[in-house]
């Protein structure tokens, strides 16, 4: 098992969970599967996902001290912890949804 593409990813900040779909190289175009890991398995793992730590918005309305935070993970790294974290637990590897 591999993953051939991340489809879409979110990290919930307050419970620090990563909800990720994706394809393997064996799930056809209308298969994807969906997973919630708990963000800090990737660190015990050795990966760092983050790419870009912080994009800053400021907001007009507002002072200049409130600001939203956005972090954006990097895809091939995140595919390589997966791979990896899949490898280790295959029983955890979610089942292909058809749509």
């Amino acid at each position: 098992m591999e993953i051939k593409e991340i489809v879409s990813y979110f990290l919930n900040a307050e419970s620090n969970i990563l909800e990720v779909t994706f394809r393997t190289i064996a799930d056809s175009d209308d298969v994807l599967r969906t997973d919630n890991i708990d963000y800090s398995i990737s660190e015990e793992y050795g990966y760092v996902l983050e790419s870009d730590y912080f994009n800053f918005f400021e907001d007009d309305d507002e002072e200049n001290d409130y600001m939203n935070l956005e972090l954006e993970l990097d895809e091939d790294v995140l595919i390589s912890f997966l791979n990896e974290y899949y490898e280790v637990n295959p029983k955890l590897l979610p089942k292909p949804e058809y749509y």
